[in-house]
């Protein structure tokens, strides 16, 4: 969920913008009650709040990409949904890598908590549950989501200064990642070494980056 941030205008704006940096958890079970009663505790706990009735119109919230304040974001949802359950909606939020997925459950089989974890839920809640140990699971996933969020923001900001650089600039600093020397390099690509020296110092001012290690990684994760 990469949507455009959207900006405070009112007090009222300003408070909502508050609870959304804190975290927004998004509710989703076919229980009219029990969304009322979660509500009420996570905006007293000084959350932002969305609920749904139905996880579709949750997905379809989603997708419309629409301005929202910034802030991490979970979903707690049911797992047995008459109409698009919490395995099916595990699914749909694959498009959204930031939101941090939470089910609950009262009669869960252990198949589908297998399921729900192999598939890559963050945690699991078993009805009733007691107040403190959600609100803890909900705190942990928001960490998450916020993690994943600045994990996002690097990577563009990296892919950024990739783009910045020469192909020769690149293709130095890839060998450079690799472990390559920079005499190793200048043979390889039959430059002088000066060049290679060149190549390689710009390329590193330019990625932002302070040593070999940092480029290794950067390799790793696919960005070089």
């Amino acid at each position: 969920m990469q949507s455009q941030e959207r900006k405070p205008v009112t007090v009222h704006d300003q408070e909502l913008a508050h609870r959304h940096a804190c975290g927004l958890v998004i509710l989703i079970d076919d229980d009219p009650d029990i969304l009322r009663s979660l509500q009420d505790l996570f905006l007293f706990e000084g959350y932002a709040c969305e609920t749904y009735l139905d996880a579709r119109d949750c997905i379809a919230d989603l997708a419309r990409d629409e301005p929202r304040y910034p802030g991490p974001v979970c979903v707690l949802s049911d797992v047995n949904m008459p109409a698009f359950d919490g395995l099916e909606l595990q699914r749909a939020l694959a498009e959204h890598p930031e939101v941090v997925l939470l089910m609950m459950s009262g009669s869960s089989q252990p198949r589908q908590v297998i399921e729900a974890f192999r598939g890559g839920v963050f945690d699991f809640l078993l009805k009733p549950f007691d107040d403190h140990q959600m609100l803890d699971m909900v705190s942990a996933a928001l960490r998450e989501s916020a993690r994943r969020q600045q994990t996002r923001v690097r990577q563009t900001g990296l892919i950024q200064r990739r783009l910045d650089l020469t192909e020769r600039e690149l293709e130095v600093v890839r060998l450079v990642a690799r472990g390559l020397m920079n005499k190793q390099i200048a043979d390889r690509l039959d430059i002088a070494l000066r060049t290679v020296k060149l190549h390689r110092q710009r390329a590193i001012e330019k990625l932002q980056v302070d040593s070999v290690i940092e480029l290794g990684r950067l390799l790793d994760e696919g960005i070089l």
